[in-house]
């Protein structure tokens, strides 16, 4: 007797299976169309953006790390140059951020006095 496979038909493609990343949809990050094909600076600057990545440029990160995983394998190595620089940068942006942020707490939490002990 023939055993029924339990997997959904939605995950079969032409090799027998679709990658899970293809069914994957998100209102977090907005990127314009051909945002990818740009200058490592362009995408950085635009993943950064509140308008593309509303929850912050951690988002966009996350947006170009699954660009790349999921589009690397058929991009010629000279884009995966350009979008390996535009990780960096992005990085650069969300590390300048945090700190930013800390001494922005900094300055708002109350100065302490350091006492001698007796």
């Amino acid at each position: 007797m023939p055993t029924k496979d339990t997997r959904s038909d939605s995950h079969d493609n032409s090799h027998g299976k679709r990658k899970w990343s293809a069914a994957v949809t998100t209102d977090s990050t907005h990127p314009r169309a051909g945002l990818f094909s740009q200058e490592a600076k362009t995408i950085a600057r635009e993943l950064a953006s509140k308008k593309v990545s509303p929850k912050g440029p951690s988002s966009g990160m996350r947006m170009l790390t699954f660009y790349i995983n999921r589009a690397g394998k058929n991009l010629p190595a000279s884009r995966l140059k350009v979008l390996e620089s535009a990780k960096e940068l992005l990085h650069q942006r969300i590390a300048a951020a945090k700190n930013q942020e800390k001494r922005s707490a900094d300055k708002k939490a109350p100065h302490r006095r350091k006492t001698a002990a007796a």
